[in-house]
C-alpha cells in the first residue's frame, strides 16, 4: 500500500488526499484501488458522514498516470479506475472537493459526483479525453451537457481545453471560488456544518436529488466504460500516449 493517497479521520470526517504531487497527482491503477476501497468502506460506516477529496495548493490532480495506464490498462468493469467511479457516483452521503491547480481528466470528472466543490482561484479544469484519442467517462457525456448546456460541454469536452475557476463557477461546477491557501479550511468548514446535521436526513436529501439521474448516469457510465476501452487500444490513443512520453506533438493525420 502506497502512500500516494492519504486518508484521514476526523470525527466524522473521512479527508482523502492526493498526495503525489511529485507526479502532479496523477493517479494509478493502485490509487484508484485505495480510493474505491476507501470509499466503500466509508459507505456503510456508521460514523463516517462525510467525505472530502483534497490535493496540493499548486495541482489537484493531472488524471490518470499515462505510463502507468499505458502499462496496465483497464481491464474489464471491474478494473480499479470503474470500480472508484462506481464507487464516488453511488455514495451515498455527502461529498466535499477542495480543487486548487490544475484537474485534469478524472480530475475535472470526480467533481460531478462530488455535492460540493471549493475551488481556488488557481484552478483550471480540462476534460481533454478527445486529444488522446479517447471518449469522455465517468457519465461526463451525459452530466457535463446536463450541468453547461450542450454547446459549452461539446467546447470542453471536444476542444479539451483548460478552462479557470471563475467560468467553472459560472456553468456550476464549482460553488465557490476563494484563494489557494484558503480551499481547504473553507471545504473543512463546510464538511463540520454537515456532519452535525441528521446523516439519515443527508442521506435521502441526496438520494431524492440524485434519483432522476441514478440509474442513467449508472448506464451511461458503463456504455463509456465499454467505447473507452475500445479506444484506448486503437492506433489514435497509441499515438497520443507515444506522444506523450517522447514529449512531442500528436500526429493524427493517419488515425
Amino acid at each position: 500500500m502506497s502512500n500516494d493517497i492519504l486518508s484521514h479521520t476526523e470525527g466524522a470526517i473521512l479527508t482523502l488526499t492526493f498526495n503525489r504531487a511529485q507526479k502532479k497527482n496523477s493517479i494509478t491503477v493502485d490509487m484508484y484501488q485505495q480510493l474505491a476501497d476507501a470509499l466503500t468502506a466509508a459507505s456503510t460506516d456508521a460514523t463516517i458522514r462525510v467525505v472530502v477529496f483534497q490535493g496540493h495548493e499548486a495541482i489537484f490532480s493531472a488524471g490518470n498516470d499515462l505510463g502507468d495506464f499505458m502499462n496496465v490498462p483497464p481491464a474489464g468493469g471491474d478494473s480499479p479506475v470503474f470500480q472508484f467511479l462506481r464507487a464516488i457516483a453511488s455514495f451515498p452521503k455527502p461529498i466535499i472537493a477542495a480543487v486548487c491547480g490544475p484537474a485534469v481528466g478524472i480530475g475535472t470528472t470526480l467533481l460531478l459526483h462530488c455535492d460540493l466543490v471549493i475551488a481556488g482561484d488557481n484552478a483550471a479544469f480540462s476534460m481533454p479525453f478527445v486529444n488522446l484519442g479517447l471518449c469522455p467517462e465517468a457519465a461526463s457525456s451525459l452530466l457535463v451537457p446536463q450541468m453547461m448546456g450542450y454547446h459549452r460541454a461539446a467546447e470542453a469536452l471536444l476542444l479539451g481545453e483548460p478552462f479557470m475557476a471563475e467560468a467553472a463557477l459560472e456553468v456550476g461546477l464549482v460553488n465557490r471560488v476563494v484563494p489557494p491557501s484558503e480551499a481547504t479550511r473553507v471545504a473543512m468548514q463546510w464538511a463540520q456544518k454537515l456532519a452535525a446535521k441528521p446523516i439519515s436526513s443527508l442521506i435521502e436529501t441526496k438520494r431524492l436529488l440524485k434519483k432522476g439521474d441514478a440509474q442513467v448516469v449508472a448506464e451511461r457510465m458503463k456504455e463509456e466504460g465499454v467505447s473507452f476501452g475500445r479506444m484506448l487500444r486503437e492506433p489514435a490513443a497509441k499515438e497520443a500516449f507515444t506522444a506523450f512520453m517522447e514529449r512531442r506533438l500528436p500526429d493524427f493525420s493517419n488515425v
